[in-house]
């Protein structure tokens, strides 16, 4: 048994990541910070789901050490899962300071509290957004990755190159998960495919960028909590993984599965690229199917199909 400490644990992938946790039998606590970047409320209900699980969850910011570090004593954490940040590659481009304070400021600080405790193993969120610029496809964990597209990648990017140099000077164990365009039900309201599934219920245009090419490696969430938890029990030194599908989809074919599974069609407004996206993110997951047993199993027709009937019963709370 493990007592794992999550950081934003109302969060999607913390929501699903700290369930799935605590159904195989670990300690669970977390922190969230309920920021207004979406709709509060499906954080809130989240919160309230995992207390009704018998999971803690602690309201702080994570640049807030001292309350870290009396959490981390206090419930006698063995692991620490880093998943809260500052997400959205296209909020980045009006504000970057709610990136330097939770990806910089709040990264480095929960790096400060693991000092007090080394033998914590940390495993934090990193992001496909870090492949920025490159061409080669799939993207591979030893690709360079030295030309972010966005300010939100060049964040992630420092988040790996800062866990680096505190497991060199100091020796904290700490492994980054790359992960790769993840969805499902509780998501996030700002993603496309559930901002997609609002517009065509209420029968408003979508706005489609890119006429429609732009591909995403969609993974399903229950695959990330799968390949995070395999990471949580590895416990490496210092590692990366790309956490992905392995398998691109086009925007414009998202939508035609959205269409299949609401019964309804949608209609688009087509826009020009906007600064900051790339045109394809792919990742290779050789390395995570060989050292973590990592195998997604959820295609994104059924993983839609999944969203969407929550969507349907549920996802209007944070309309």
């Amino acid at each position: 048994m493990k007592r794992i400490f999550v950081t934003g644990i109302a969060g999607f992938i913390g929501f699903h990541l700290a369930l799935a946790l605590k159904k195989r039998g670990d300690v669970v606590v977390g922190c969230d910070n309920f920021n207004a970047y979406y709709d509060p409320a499906l954080k809130k209900e989240r919160a309230r789901l995992l207390s009704e699980a018998g999971i803690s969850v602690i309201s702080c910011d994570i640049v807030d050490k001292e309350t870290i570090e009396k959490n981390l004593k206090e419930h006698r954490i063995t692991h620490f899962v880093h998943l809260a940040a500052q997400a959205g590659v296209r909020y980045s481009l009006k504000h970057p300071e709610s990136y330097v304070h939770s990806n910089l400021n709040g990264f480095v600080q929960v790096l400060e509290a693991l000092r007090s405790f080394p033998e914590i193993k940390l495993t934090y969120a990193s992001s496909s957004s870090v492949y920025g610029l490159n061409s080669k496809i799939p993207f591979s964990e030893t690709d360079s990755v030295d030309h972010p597209a966005s300010f939100y990648g060049a964040t992630k990017r420092s988040n790996e190159l800062i866990a680096h140099s505190y497991h060199h000077i100091h020796g904290l164990s700490c492994t980054g998960l790359r992960f790769f365009t993840v969805y499902g039900p509780w998501g996030r309201p700002d993603m496309a495919y559930y901002s997609f599934s609002r517009a065509i219920l209420e029968n408003e245009p979508i706005p489609v960028f890119g006429e429609g090419k732009l591909m995403r490696d969609f993974t399903y969430v229950d695959d990330i909590v799968k390949g995070t938890m395999a990471a949580v029990d590895l416990g490496a030194r210092c590692e990366i993984f790309n956490l992905g599908n392995n398998t691109p989809v086009s925007v414009l074919d998202l939508i035609s599965m959205l269409e299949s599974h609401l019964g309804q069609k949608a209609q688009i407004s087509w826009q020009p690229m906007p600064a900051g996206d790339v045109p394809i993110t792919y990742a290779d997951i050789a390395k995570s199917k060989r050292i973590l047993g990592f195998e997604p199993k959820t295609s994104l027709y059924v993983g839609l199909k999944h969203f969407t009937d929550w969507y349907l019963e549920y996802g209007l709370i944070a309309k």
